[in-house]
């Protein structure tokens, strides 16, 4: 059964209202759907139903604050029946006993759990969280024995997100998107869906294939960012700027190194490659040295912070003040899932360094005693860029000790 029209597809309950779930409620009900938020925080359903965000995103304010107000979104903390129901919860990663961390759906099929008594034959289940192959097929299996229906009766898919942070509501209607389908049938009921918001190419495939094909775009950019931190290690060491060693590599038509940085963060990049070497522990040997290079690298900034404010303490006689700028996982974001600036300030302070923090898109951190960014310029002796948040651009800071991991101090 083959859903043919957006007639069949008007009411759509999104489970989790995060950095996905939030804005693609938005989208939705913005394309002409009535969409059910569920959430399991109280929090965050009251604070949707206010038309108010919780979340860091240019123009989620107001795209949220016009479909509240409209009736076409409201949030709750429990599903309700409707024609499609989306899956966009947390996939973490927990220890591995060989080294390798695990991927943990316990929230994906929680989700499942929750929508399968409201489900009925003819409805659309949409799996968008980040997954290990052959999780669509799990989830299939949990709905089929609380509400009966298999996949013949109902369409069940994989649908990845692939939006970048600060372009989310544009990109979730501009990409390309992939649809894997548990049956042929399933697949194209997932792309007639998207095909009601999404101005992109709606590609289909089946569901395993496109479990992987989220793992392997994130997986992609690790091993290149590694790459590059790895050349930021080797230019400290003889001397050379790693930007301009870049800038200048990459006008060969053939290549195109990315940018180092202080490690990887994000949801995504910093976790989906576990998926996959978990999946194949002993065939990804080149995954897994990139996901130690790029953790490395935090650490490795860590140590250089520790010996420069040493070298300062010894000048000042007393000990340094280090300013730590940004925690977030990428600039102009509130984001600080898998942040290696998050972690680099934290194992500061709990080395006992004087560390002055300052995060431009948090107005608190529950561990983190956050600063102005005029307070940590006026009161530090070393400046760290970790994130090139906008507000750092610019900056005077001539005579100033600085140590730039993200390039923000070399733009304009």
């Amino acid at each position: 059964m083959v859903v043919e029209s957006c007639e069949l597809m008007n009411t759509c309950c999104i489970i989790g209202l995060g950095y996905i779930g939030l804005p693609t409620a938005a989208v939705l009900a913005r394309a002409g759907h009535r969409v059910i938020g569920v959430d399991v925080k109280a929090q965050v359903v009251s604070t949707v139903n206010q038309g108010l965000i919780h979340i860091v995103e240019p123009d989620l304010d107001q795209a949220v604050a016009e479909a509240v107000a409209s009736g076409a979104l409201s949030a709750q903390l429990t599903p309700a029946p409707a024609d499609v129901f989306l899956i966009a919860v947390p996939t973490p990663f927990r220890s591995g006993s060989d080294g390798i961390p695990q991927p943990n759906i316990d929230y994906v099929l929680a989700a499942a759990r929750a929508i399968a008594p409201f489900l009925r034959p003819g409805n659309l289940v949409l799996l968008e969280s980040t997954s290990p192959v052959g999780t669509t097929e799990q989830v299939a299996q949990v709905l089929s024995e609380i509400s009966g229906l298999n996949t013949d009766q109902l369409h069940i898919a994989y649908c990845p997100e692939r939006v970048l942070p600060g372009r989310i509501l544009k990109e979730l209607i501009s990409n390309d998107r992939v649809i894997g389908g548990l049956t042929p049938e399933a697949a194209a009921a997932g792309q007639a869906f998207y095909a009601t918001f999404c101005q992109g190419e709606l590609l289909t495939t089946t569901a395993r294939t496109a479990e992987l094909v989220k793992l392997t775009e994130n997986s992609f950019r690790d091993v290149n960012i590694a790459f590059a931190n790895e050349l930021s290690l080797v230019c400290d060491r003889l001397g050379i700027n790693v930007r301009e060693l870049i800038r200048l590599a990459n006008h060969h038509p053939r290549v195109n190194v990315l940018q180092p940085g202080c490690g990887v963060g994000g949801h995504c990049i910093a976790v989906d490659p576990w998926f996959i070497a978990a999946a194949a522990p002993d065939i990804t040997p080149l995954i897994q040295t990139a996901r130690r290079v790029n953790d490395g690298k935090s650490r490795w900034v860590i140590e250089q912070v520790q010996v420069r404010a040493a070298a300062l303490e010894d000048q000042l006689g007393r000990p340094a003040r280090i300013g730590c700028l940004g925690l977030a996982f990428k600039p102009d974001v509130d984001d600080l899932r898998e942040s290696p600036a998050l972690h680099i300030t934290t194992e500061l302070v709990v080395a006992g360094l004087d560390v002055l923090a300052c995060e431009p898109n948090l107005r608190d951190h529950p561990t983190i005693k956050l600063d102005s960014l005029e307070h940590v310029l006026a009161e530090a002796d070393l400046l760290v860029f970790l994130v090139a948040h906008t507000p750092f651009k610019g900056l005077d800071l001539a005579g100033r000790e600085v140590f730039d991991l993200c390039g923000v101090t070399q733009q304009g």
